[in-house]
């Protein structure tokens, strides 16, 4: 008997769903360096895990590599990928142009009032949580910045672009943040961000986040010793 619209359409949408399933996890464990670099992936292993099958696991491999999250190396399979110190640079460059664009492009797009509860956020009691040295709240600030900004953008290029970036950045960002003094000017440096979004100054909020994205770049350069 032949197989139903309707049939094919489930069995699809379960394929996809498999997938984001094994492809949200992996990327959180290489994110995270509970799969460090130069780790080994293996397709049977995982696909027993997961309860998939290898095929799955090929195709989620697949969009790992696109993302730079693993490589492919013959002879040797799937292993996490290792970044060098001028690559993470040239991250960094990269993330300096679409963050600032992000910036502006929510700045344009969201009324003034959108900044308000971010606001409140980075403001004196964020900086005494810093003082007791409360990293992760500080951590979840800037992400909640992050998620905040890029909806407001409502730009879907921009958005996968700098998904991408940050799943390869993510275990250095935490670990720029560790260093002593990063995170008060990473938090004085949001809330001049803030200042100019809630103001509606486009071109002034994206000048900042180039500022900031530069200055993160720089502590990663005069303390990359310590950080990889």
């Amino acid at each position: 008997m032949a197989e139903s619209s309707q049939s094919k359409a489930t069995r699809s949408a379960g394929a996809r769903g498999g997938t984001d399933r094994v492809l949200g996890e992996l990327r959180r464990r290489i994110a995270n360096h509970v799969l460090p670099p130069g780790v080994p992936l293996r397709e049977q292993d995982l696909a027993t895990e997961f309860g998939v099958s290898r095929a799955r696991i090929r195709d989620t491999f697949g969009i790992l590599e696109e993302r730079g999250l693993i490589e492919r190396i013959p002879n040797r399979g799937a292993v996490v990928t290792r970044l060098e110190a001028d690559k993470i640079t040239e991250l960094f460059e990269v993330r300096e142009a679409l963050e600032a664009q992000m910036v502006r492009l929510a700045t344009e797009k969201a009324p003034p009032g959108t900044w308000d509860e971010l606001t409140e956020l980075f403001g004196p009691s964020m900086n005494a949580t810093l003082a007791e040295n409360d990293f992760d709240a500080y951590e979840e600030a800037v992400h909640k910045f992050r998620q905040q900004c890029i909806a407001a953008a409502d730009n879907a290029v921009l958005s996968d672009l700098l998904d991408s970036l940050y799943d390869r950045t993510q275990m250095l960002i935490r670990r720029l943040v560790l260093l002593p003094g990063r995170a008060q000017e990473g938090m004085r440096q949001h809330q001049e961000i803030l200042a100019a979004m809630r103001a509606g100054e486009a071109e002034e909020a994206e000048r900042l986040k180039r500022a900031n994205i530069r200055s993160a770049r720089d502590w990663f350069q005069n303390y990359q010793k310590y950080l990889m």
